[in-house]
């Protein structure tokens, strides 16, 4: 079954690079209390994430605060060591929390996984965003495949 508007986030586990090295964060820890804009991406580094969608929400990380946004967080099935670098990479600083969803745990109980086998990606998350307002869902933006449309931080920003 797919998420949907109030429906509550399920339990799982994502990992984030801290200074020390790798550290698990629960759902609870990052939405627990807080109004945060949730983006997913096929896979890091890959054209359409690194050239727009990711930029997107770092550019936009101001006007999206300004409109009740606590924290942005981008979610991936890629581990949390390419998360890193390619946060890095994008220089994301502070704007864009990396989640690595390694083995597509949150993907896969949200109903949102994708089959990128014939691609050679093995497993993946869709392309989508959301607002998730304490841990509830109250906006849901999915993709159609191949398209980059609705999970935008400008579409975003619009719908807030």
């Amino acid at each position: 079954m797919t998420i949907k508007v109030g429906d509550t986030l399920p339990s799982v586990t994502f990992m984030n690079m801290g200074p020390d090295g790798p550290i698990p964060l629960a759902t609870k820890d990052i939405f627990a209390g807080k109004r945060i804009a949730l983006f997913s991406v096929p896979g890091a580094f890959t054209p359409t994430c690194s050239a727009q969608h990711l930029p997107g929400f770092v550019k936009d990380a101001g006007a999206l605060r300004a409109k009740g946004i606590d924290s942005i967080a981008c979610v991936s099935v890629n581990d949390v060591f390419v998360m890193d670098a390619w946060g890095r990479d994008q220089k994301v600083g502070d704007d864009v929390v990396m989640l690595a969803d390694g083995n597509a745990s949150f993907a896969d109980e949200i109903g949102l996984g994708l089959d990128g086998t014939g691609f050679g990606m093995g497993k993946r998350a869709q392309r989508y965003a959301m607002v998730v307002n304490d841990g509830v869902v109250e906006h849901l933006f999915t993709e159609e495949p191949g398209e980059f449309v609705v999970s935008s931080s400008q579409y975003m920003l619009d719908a807030l």
